[in-house]
């Protein structure tokens, strides 16, 4: 993977004003308002990655941009606030502006929460910001691809979901292509418009389970690919909504079915040349892979802390209901269980794909918050380039069909198989801390120990149609 370069919405003259000046924001202004656009959303998200704002006309951009619009912290999950509490403000990054592409006089612009006038650490996009900052100290930066799984399914009556299309009852429907037809209406809506927005989708298809899809759009910088699957979400519900249809990366809507990944996959370029610092001649590589060390060493980090990273790519209840080898399938998930990495064998949690040059983490799902997610897996990569790690040999086997006694011998461990074993992992990893601070640290331990509990407590239809007539 080599860098490319950012493919914002509005033009940039060649010589462009101080971001942030007056001049700059005038000028960007007077570009959205000769596109139409008459309304800005200033959007920032919480710590579940869901997005929130306020909204202002065109003719108060520039004070939106200086932090007019406050928020009361307290009001929102995982932004550490008390009643007490100075209100937080949202800072648009203007010059990643997207007018909505089916209304456009809208424009949707991915925002920083600031406190007291200074970028505030518990906002997930501010702590990708300042590690991307850390990385930039070393002369690196990241480049993220992120692959977009979702179920476009019907709400039934009685609140279930189900397959839109009744004769799609394939027992294995990847890459249908009648499945893919019946679905065109919508699926034309958002591949058009990801190709509008400038993101280069160059391949889409019906994926493993009914009813589920994937859009594949080329990788950016870390911050401009999390800023683009936060808006990918939001484009695709409201496409799958004007066809009266539910679109959702739920990681596990269906437990007979597979799930919603959202694999990561990433690499380290040089800051001054953009060269893809991962990228070498399978003959130059011990492991014939095509991977080189600095990109080995990436990967060892990413192993050392895997357990605690699982809590942010698999961040819900129902994450763990993927994260299984097969459970009520009738065949293998293809979801990763253990920690390990390979070359191009997807049973492994870290997978290096053909053609080396990157690294793949397979345990992020479709609930993915991805700033920070992608935080704290640069902040582990990272320290594995620092302290030169090794991941071993790879695994190039079926880990799904070895034995529990070869995997102990080869030292692989299980992920975590539920979420609280996971943000257990998470609290307990001293990276963690270090890379996010304890504050936001400790949010992400209580909401997500809060969710546990509340599912734990919960009676499900299960064990009420198992157990109440049994005793």
């Amino acid at each position: 993977m080599n860098q490319i370069d950012d493919t914002a919405v509005l033009d940039k003259p060649e010589q462009a004003a101080p971001a942030g000046s007056a001049e700059a924001i005038a000028r960007q202004q007077r570009e959205l308002t000769d596109k139409g656009v008459k309304y800005c959303i200033g959007a920032y998200v919480d710590i579940h990655g869901v997005p929130k704002a306020k909204v202002v006309p065109i003719a108060h951009l520039g004070h939106m941009a200086k932090g007019s619009e406050r928020y009361t912290g307290y009001a929102l999950d995982g932004l550490g606030q008390a009643p007490n509490d100075d209100e937080l403000t949202s800072v648009p990054d203007l010059d990643r502006a997207i007018q909505l592409p089916w209304e456009p006089k809208i424009a949707w612009i991915p925002a920083d929460n600031h406190f007291q006038g200074k970028p505030y650490a518990l906002n997930t996009r501010v702590a990708l910001k300042n590690q991307l900052a850390e990385a930039a100290k070393l002369g690196y930066g990241m480049n993220l691809g992120i692959e977009c799984e979702i179920f476009l399914l019907k709400q039934n009556d009685d609140g279930s979901l189900s397959v839109p299309v009744a004769d799609d009852k394939l027992t294995k429907p990847c890459y249908d292509v009648r499945g893919f037809v019946d679905n065109f209406s919508w699926l034309d809506k958002v591949a058009t418009s990801i190709n509008d927005l400038g993101w280069d989708l160059y391949s889409f298809d019906h994926e493993d389970a009914n009813g589920q899809f994937e859009f594949d759009f080329n990788y950016a910088d870390a911050l401009t690919t999390c800023d683009r699957l936060t808006f990918f979400r939001f484009m695709a519900k409201h496409y799958a909504k004007e066809e009266g249809l539910l679109a959702t990366m739920m990681p596990k809507p269906f437990a007979d079915k597979t799930g919603n990944g959202a694999h990561f996959n990433m690499s380290i370029y040089d800051l001054e040349t953009g060269k893809n610092l991962f990228a070498c001649a399978p003959e130059d590589d011990p492991h014939g892979i095509g991977l080189t060390p600095l990109g080995y060493s990436f990967v060892a980090g990413i192993l050392k802390h895997g357990r605690a990273l699982c809590a942010v790519f698999a961040p819900t209840v129902n994450s763990y209901k993927r994260l299984v080898r097969r459970g009520a399938m009738s065949y293998f998930s293809w979801a990763p269980v253990f920690n390990s990495w390979g070359s191009n064998n997807r049973t492994n949690s870290v997978r290096i794909p053909a053609g080396g040059g990157r690294c793949e983490s397979r345990n992020a799902d479709g609930a993915v918050n991805p700033y920070l997610a992608a935080t704290l897996v640069l902040a582990a990569g990272l320290e594995g380039i620092r302290e030169g790690l090794d991941p071993g040999n790879p695994n190039e086997d079926n880990l799904y069909a070895i034995s529990d006694m070869e995997r102990r011998a080869r030292g692989i461990e299980f992920l975590p198989q539920t979420l609280q074993e996971a943000v257990a992992a998470f609290a307990a990893d001293p990276l963690v801390e270090a890379t996010l601070g304890k504050e936001l640290r400790d949010e992400f331990v209580r909401y997500k120990t809060e969710e546990w509990e509340a599912y734990h407590l919960s009676v499900s239809k299960w064990e009420v149609e198992r157990y109440s007539y049994m005793f």
